[in-house]
């Protein structure tokens, strides 16, 4: 059995917990009011900017050069690529590139973020690339598990499923799991639990960011 069908069904309850909120179910549906998805698409921009640097970590990081170009790609085509995808699709919400730039992380961004930029930067390899996998594989199964019960009537909301349900998601979603199987299958048993633990506090903490944005989370001064 692999690391990740180890994970799995700690995984699922995440994933189904994310998928029974109403931020997330009412997306789906397409009767989510857009004020929190505005704030959600604000809050995102400022995490990409800080999981662009887990990318730059991963390439200073990673014990060969395939995987060094790998992070590196990822780190571009997210600088270069998906940020500038992120504020067109901002902008459809009338969300100006200036307002994204000021946008102030709120606490849970906050914590999210130096969670896994601490991660990246003071832990190994392994430990990243654990902390990095419920992003990718959360998304992926939001979208793919929306996607199967129909697509919403609110465009901005089905192209979000699209993009996290399509091909090209995916196939990074499979690409990070079988690294992360790669890095875990001669590992220590007591270093396959820290990657557990790494896994599950990323995991928590996607289902916070929903939330937040649920709830429209502020810093209470």
């Amino acid at each position: 059995m692999s690391f990740t069908d180890e994970l799995a069904d700690a995984a699922d309850d995440y994933w189904t917990a994310i998928l029974d909120h109403p931020m997330v179910s009412r997306l789906g549906a397409g009767t989510l009011d857009e004020a929190p998805f505005r704030y959600w698409v604000r809050q995102d921009y400022v995490y990409l900017v800080e999981y662009s640097r887990v990318f730059a970590l991963g390439a200073a990081k990673a014990p060969d050069l395939d995987r060094m170009q790998t992070f590196a790609e990822l780190l571009e085509s997210t600088v270069s690529t998906e940020m500038d995808l992120h504020r067109s699709y901002a902008a459809e919400f009338d969300i100006s590139e200036a307002a994204l730039e000021r946008t102030d992380p709120s606490p849970t961004t906050q914590a999210y973020v130096d969670f896994l930029v601490r991660t990246a930067s003071h832990g190994t390899f392994g430990d990243l690339v654990a902390a990095l996998l419920p992003c990718m594989w959360g998304f992926n199964e939001t979208g793919i598990r929306l996607a199967a019960a129909g697509r919403p009537d609110h465009e901005q909301y089905a192209a979000w499923i699209d993009m996290y349900a399509g091909d090209e998601f995916t196939e990074l979603t499979e690409w990070c799991k079988a690294l992360m199987d790669d890095v875990a299958a001669d590992a220590a048993e007591s270093v396959r639990a820290r990657y557990r633990d790494r896994f599950e506090t990323s995991a928590q903490y996607e289902y916070l960011f929903w939330d937040a944005a649920w709830t429209q989370e502020s810093w209470p001064l």
